[in-house]
């Protein structure tokens, strides 16, 4: 064949094959655009009845699966001879290969559709995973995004949350607080509750209903010691606030009904060493032994 000939034969191809380029790029860039206005759609659908986070991942799953679509169909535009069940097959050979390079990133995603899905927990809830507590600041596709109470940014991926334990501490608008106090064995045990609890009770934000206890937790060495119970506020400042109100408060009925809070007794026995330097019968070295004078 004559270069010509080979010349004029591929010109004709690729008038051939031009259109078909041009409608299957026409069909990308369409998807691109029905992606970004079911993506509007499905936001604004969504937010006025699930939360930001489910309403922004779920606006983005479906834009994707409608790029997806688009592409396939632009992919049968542009090569004919490629058949949907061809292209079907060929879609799930190659996501079985990104899933077995990218697993950790699938499931995350998964494990952050399902958290939304579920919703134990939304933006702006107090929150403990994995032994780190925080308010939830976004869950994203593939991860959640804590600020811890120390003012401290702590990403973690959705996988991790989705297994784990979590502690919803805002999920009640109130929840129960307790802290211990030690009173002396030769006051009235009864007395001292009833003071306790009278206290506990005069704190504003210390809910009423239900009231505040005071039980004895158990016969210590020195001091019987008592757990005061309230229920105050969930968020964490609040109930740290709270908490301490009724600490002071607790603190001063006692004084007032001269109940004493006794330290610890500690026993100490006494060594011939620790005699022996309280006769001045001789010298303690820096280890704790008995050095006799002028040795």
């Amino acid at each position: 064949m004559s270069p010509v000939f080979a010349a004029d034969g591929a010109w004709e191809d690729a008038l051939d094959i031009a259109p078909r380029i041009g409608g299957a790029i026409g069909l990308v860039l369409l998807g691109y655009i029905a992606s970004r206005i079911v993506r509007w759609v499905l936001f604004r659908s969504f937010r006025g009845k699930r939360t930001e986070s489910f309403s922004r991942v779920m606006s983005k799953v479906g834009g994707w699966i409608l790029v997806t679509i688009f592409v396939l169909a632009a992919t049968a535009v542009a090569f004919p001879s490629v058949k949907p069940v061809d292209l079907l097959a060929g879609l799930g050979f190659f996501s079985v290969a990104i899933g077995f390079a990218f697993q950790d990133i699938l499931e995350n995603t998964l494990s952050g559709v399902l958290l939304l899905f579920r919703q134990p927990f939304e933006s702006g809830d107090q929150i403990e995973v994995e032994d780190v507590q925080g308010t939830v600041e976004a869950i994203t596709i593939r991860e959640t995004r804590l600020k811890t109470f120390s003012g401290e940014l702590v990403v973690i991926p959705n996988r991790d949350v989705y297994k784990n334990a979590i502690r919803v501490q805002t999920h009640y608008p109130e929840r129960r607080i307790s802290f211990m106090v030690g009173i002396a064995y030769e006051n009235d045990a009864s007395e001292a509750t009833t003071v306790v609890t009278d206290a506990l009770a005069s704190v504003d934000g210390v809910a009423s209903d239900p009231g505040p206890e005071a039980l004895i937790k158990q016969l210590g060495v020195s001091t019987v010691d008592i757990e005061a119970r309230f229920w105050a506020g969930s968020h964490q400042h609040d109930a740290r606030i709270v908490l301490d109100k009724a600490i002071k408060a607790v603190k001063k009925q006692l004084d007032d009904a001269r109940i004493e809070m006794p330290a610890d007794i500690v026993a100490l026995q006494a060594t011939p060493s620790f005699r022996a330097a309280l006769q001045n019968d001789g010298e303690l070295t820096p280890g704790g032994s008995l050095r006799a004078v002028g040795g």
